[in-house]
């Protein structure tokens, strides 16, 4: 640690600096405020030793500069005039003080505390980036920060992984972030598309061809092989065809496989991590995935909280993406605006993060000028929503119906009254409302908003 030590007295400068021998300070030092303010800029120092009384100044009078600087140091106040001001050194933002006189145990001993605060205030700062964003993952909200708790403490063990979570969630970049934070991470991480693997071929494409008639060498190395010493993904594993996962299911439980064309068994060090965007109990029940492949996979277990379920991460990951795809597109896109953030909050995201950000690729793309406004967003979620009802008919005016106009009631205002009961029925849970209804919560979203500018 760079440590700056102020003090007017050049002897008591040579003595603390002898007193702090031997704990890894890289000691520098300064005999008035003025010289300290400049060391702070050119220093940018991690412990500062402060005296109160300088010639030119109240040594207090630097806490406020150095609060000012990333990270903020750890600073001791020094002083003779009792608990007074060693109170208002600590309201000002000091770490700890040390009264006059003081000998070297006591000064070494409160210098070492302060170190320590320091580094775990610097691990909290760390721990606390990590929690806005883990590898690719990108999020605050309390969901979020449950997976990358989940994801860190599951790296570090070895045991078979499970990711769910609906379409969209993230579940490969939450499988490369298991990989990344483990000690596989230099080895490699394998991704494979269970659902473009057919039954003819998984032997072939998982556990490779050996070469026939005396030959040497692969014919076709398989997946497994090629993720020796690191992680095999099974993206939507529930996908595999149930002669398929009898195969995976032991070289899960026994490490060990047959190549084809291979005259003798090989093993395979390699992490299993699968995920699926479906109920595997119910796959199970169902009978599309073996049970006891199901106990084999679900050993670790990750859940991804869909987006409904974390609204308040929407402005940031889309303020991220656009700025990606400002770089991408050459385009200047201003950051959103309020009600730009309000109006993507008020959509439940049925496709997740990838809906999310495709939406955005397309505002991107078919915008004019630089500002994203509620308009072009409904525009777009109109285009992306799965719900959405395009209708094409001929418009043929009431009066011209044989039937008369009071028996039958306009098919707007049925389902105007049907979307309110449902809400009040809810308690105002549009979510409830819309599973009530059987349509996507972004239509009844729509609607009420469609209602409010009309």
């Amino acid at each position: 640690m760079k440590a700056l030590i102020v003090e007017d007295s050049a002897t008591l400068c040579a003595i603390y600096e002898a007193y702090l021998g031997g704990l890894g300070l890289d000691i520098h030092i300064a005999t008035t405020l003025d010289d300290a303010v400049s060391s702070l800029e050119g220093l940018t120092p991690d412990f500062i030793l402060l005296d109160i009384e300088l010639p030119d100044g109240n040594g207090l009078d630097l806490l406020a500069p150095a609060a000012a600087l990333k990270p903020m140091p750890v600073t001791v106040v020094m002083t003779g005039h009792g608990t007074e001001w060693a109170q208002r050194a600590l309201d000002s933002g000091a770490t700890d003080f040390l009264a006059k006189p003081f000998d070297s145990i006591r000064l070494r001993v409160t210098v070492q505390n302060a170190m320590r605060r320091k580094e775990l205030n610097d691990q909290i700062d760390v721990l606390s980036q990590v929690r806005d964003q883990l590898g690719g993952l990108i999020g605050s909200s309390p969901p979020m920060r449950a997976v990358y708790d989940a994801v860190e403490r599951i790296a570090a063990a070895d045991g078979t992984v499970l990711i769910l979570g609906e379409s969209g969630t993230g579940k490969e970049l939450t499988a490369r972030a298991v990989h990344d934070l483990s000690a596989r991470a230099p080895d490699p991480f394998i991704v494979v598309d269970c659902a473009a693997i057919s039954v003819a071929n998984f032997e072939r494409e998982f556990f490779g061809e050996d070469a026939r008639e005396g030959g040497t060498g692969w014919v076709h190395r398989g997946l497994v092989s090629r993720a020796e010493g690191g992680s095999l993904f099974l993206d939507e594993v529930a996908e595999l065809d149930y002669a398929a996962q009898s195969l995976l299911l032991r070289f899960i439980e026994s490490g060990v496989f047959r190549s084809l064309g291979a005259g003798a068994e090989a093993s395979a060090d390699v992490r299993i991590i699968a995920s699926s965007n479906r109920d595997l109990l119910e796959e199970v029940r169902a009978g599309r995935l073996r049970e006891d492949l199901y106990y084999r996979l679900q050993v670790l277990p990750i859940r991804l909280p869909p987006l409904r379920e974390r609204l308040s991460d929407v402005p940031e990951l889309a303020s991220i993406m656009l700025d990606r795809l400002a770089v991408e597109t050459g385009r200047s896109l201003e950051p959103l605006s309020g009600d730009a953030k309000a109006r993507l909050l008020s959509y439940a995201w049925p496709g997740n993060v990838r809906q999310l950000e495709n939406m955005l690729r397309w505002i991107a793309t078919m915008m004019i000028g630089s500002e994203i406004g509620t308009h072009i967003i409904d525009e777009a979620i109109a285009q992306f929503d799965s719900q959405s009802e395009v209708i094409s008919a001929e418009v043929i005016a009431p009066e011209s119906l044989d039937t008369p106009a009071g028996e039958i009631r306009p098919l707007w205002l049925v389902e105007k009254e049907a979307i309110q009961n449902a809400i009040e029925v809810s308690d105002g849970n549009i979510n409830r409302a819309a599973i009530l209804l059987e349509v996507a919560p972004s239509t009844i979203y729509r609607k009420v908003q469609a209602w409010k500018d009309g």
